[in-house]
């Protein structure tokens, strides 16, 4: 199933060191670029994090937000009553050269060390942080392919649209053809001087190859049918749809620069009107 390269996901995971929250949220992007916010416990993981995102989305501008919010209950603490004895020491020994100098007690829980916390075990927090991105880029990924279905219903109504039109110039041609060469046909009547009717036919015909879409009409055709095969692919596709996109267009100007009708003329504009469209949707397509 095709994907939209915008969607966001998130999730929290309770930890023995807290709430840890992740957020996964992109928008449109030439290539892959990932973005991390994390807190410090995890900045080592970072790597990781990175290869993880890498290896299951392919295009986009992603923004990797990583949260570890302190449990509810406080924290066991403990104090380091040998450490508080030395610094006791140390202020007796050096009273007598700050005769003013006070400490409080909250300034002394604040010596770092003092205070001892329940100890965070990094490979286990890792762990956990990597459990969590795994899940959030399951939901991640489940908000790509709900969006990137709509888009492909998008494209395929455009596409159907222009198969439509196609077969409407398809279907005129004949007449079309016909048309100008009775027009040819009264312009050599109207000459002063008679014509060679052979050689009038062999200009008609040249002239009417020079007009004739037959060609581009088929070549509309089967980029129509390429289209609906990629859109029905399960890897990314939004490339591949940019190069069928110019083919698209290739045609549809081709078919105007041909055109000697008023009715092919307004259906050149149409199809390029309906490519322009389906062009903005595959810009959000992975």
């Amino acid at each position: 199933m095709i994907r939209s390269m915008t969607a966001y996901a998130g999730g929290d995971r309770a930890t023995p060191w807290g709430i840890l929250g992740c957020e996964l949220r992109s928008v449109n992007h030439r290539f892959l670029e990932v973005g991390t916010r994390l807190p410090e416990e995890l900045r080592a993981l970072e790597p990781q994090l990175r290869e993880r995102v890498a290896a299951r989305v392919s295009r986009g501008k992603l923004d990797l937000v990583m949260r570890l919010r302190a449990p509810e209950a406080a924290p066991a603490l403990s104090v380091d009553e040998a450490l508080v004895g030395q610094l006791g020491e140390v202020a007796q020994r050096l009273h007598g050269h700050f005769l003013n100098m006070r400490v409080s007690f909250t300034e002394l829980l604040a010596y770092p060390g003092v205070l001892r916390g329940e100890a965070v075990d990094a490979a286990a927090l890792h762990a956990e942080a990597l459990a969590l991105l795994e899940t959030t880029i399951d939901a991640f990924i489940a908000a790509r392919e709900r969006e990137g279905a709509k888009l492909a219903t998008a494209v395929d109504e455009r596409v159907d649209a222009i198969e439509g039109i196609a077969a409407q110039v398809r279907a005129m041609i004949p007449a079309i053809r016909e048309g100008q060469r009775a027009k040819l046909a009264a312009r050599l009547a109207d000459l002063p001087h008679p014509v060679d009717p052979g050689r009038a036919e062999q200009e008609l015909v040249l002239w009417l190859q020079k007009l004739d879409v037959d060609e581009e009409l088929d070549r509309l055709g089967s980029h129509i049918a390429e289209i609906r095969r990629v859109l029905r692919q399960r890897e990314p596709v939004g490339r591949r749809l940019d190069f069928l996109l110019q083919e698209f267009n290739r045609e549809a100007n081709t078919l105007g620069s041909k055109s000697v009708d008023s009715r092919t003329s307004s259906a050149a504009v149409e199809l390029k009107v309906l490519i322009d469209q389906i062009r903005e949707q595959v810009q959000n397509l992975e």
